[in-house]
């Protein structure tokens, strides 16, 4: 090695050259990852879950990093509860808020439904170009086993006090009445929903009276882009490393997934995971868009 290369070197482990690092230190993200259906419960057996309960920790732990300037959403999610995907978003937004540090949601294969509600949290929402995102609506779904039960020859005994308890009650011929309500309740949250993205978007979407906008209908990147549901076409590195610089460093707030059972067993992400509801339903879920 030369005189001139190991001066380099040397300088660079001087104590004038830690001093300048330690006086500049490089910019830092907090990278908040929000992957699976978001559903209130989950556990040490449970399939991969979101809900506040189990986030709430994470997302202060993400604007308490000292002296961060940003915080970043990792998205992959097909949805699930309303209230806990406002309950969330609601979390990040008050922080993001009082710390005045701005928030940037990537979608990773899929930010729908709730998953979308979750990334209107971010002051600006970037997905890849096969990204799947949107699905701005509200869905129920059952079954009608009146058939079944006929065929088997039996007989279905339900016993109310209060007109409503046998709501939708999948074992009875369904009802004008039970119907309408359930619309009326699908009305109200897919109204909330429509504001949320309204009041987050603002006047970034393309025409924000577009009925399919909020239909249920979803695009990849580009459509997504195209019609205002996101700024941008891009990774997470490339974007931050365009926003804060090439040395930025992102730093995970999360905790291993799984319960503490599941790790000390080994089995946290195995077999039994795969098995679980929560990870059929997941599953299924992601089936709906493709993944």
């Amino acid at each position: 090695m030369s005189e001139t290369t190991m001066s380099d070197e040397n300088s660079r482990f001087s104590p004038a050259a830690w001093l300048r690092r330690w006086r500049n230190p490089p910019p830092v993200v907090a990278v908040l990852r929000l992957a699976g259906v978001i559903a209130d419960g989950g556990g040490a057996f449970r399939g991969p879950t979101l809900n506040h309960f189990g986030l709430a920790g994470a997302i202060e732990r993400a604007f308490a990093v000292k002296k961060v300037k940003a915080v970043a959403l990792e998205i992959n999610s097909p949805g699930g509860s309303p209230v806990q995907s406002a309950l969330i978003a609601g979390h990040i937004r008050r922080l993001a808020e009082e710390k005045k540090v701005p928030v940037y949601a990537f979608c990773e294969d899929v930010a729908a439904s709730g998953g979308y509600w979750l990334a209107t949290a971010a002051d600006e929402i970037h997905a890849d170009a096969s990204s799947i995102v949107g699905s701005i609506g509200v869905i129920y779904a059952g079954f009608g086993l009146t058939g079944l039960i006929d065929k088997l020859g039996v007989e279905r005994r339900i016993h109310t006090a209060g007109d409503n308890k046998s709501f939708l009650d999948p074992f009875s011929p369904e009802q004008e009445k039970d119907v309408a309500r359930l619309r009326a309740l699908q009305d109200e949250i897919h109204a909330a929903f429509v504001a949320q993205v309204k009041g987050r978007r603002g006047g970034r979407l393309k025409d924000p009276e577009d009925a399919e906008l909020f239909s249920g209908a979803f695009w990849a990147g580009q459509g997504a882009l195209d019609r205002g549901l996101i700024d941008g076409i891009g990774d997470i590195r490339t974007v931050m490393r365009a926003r804060f610089g090439a040395k930025v460093r992102l730093r995970r707030v999360n905790p291993p997934s799984g319960g503490w059972l599941r790790r000390r067993l080994g089995l946290d992400g195995g077999a039994l995971a795969d098995g679980a509801l929560a990870a059929v339903e997941h599953r299924l879920a992601m089936a709906r868009y493709g993944q």
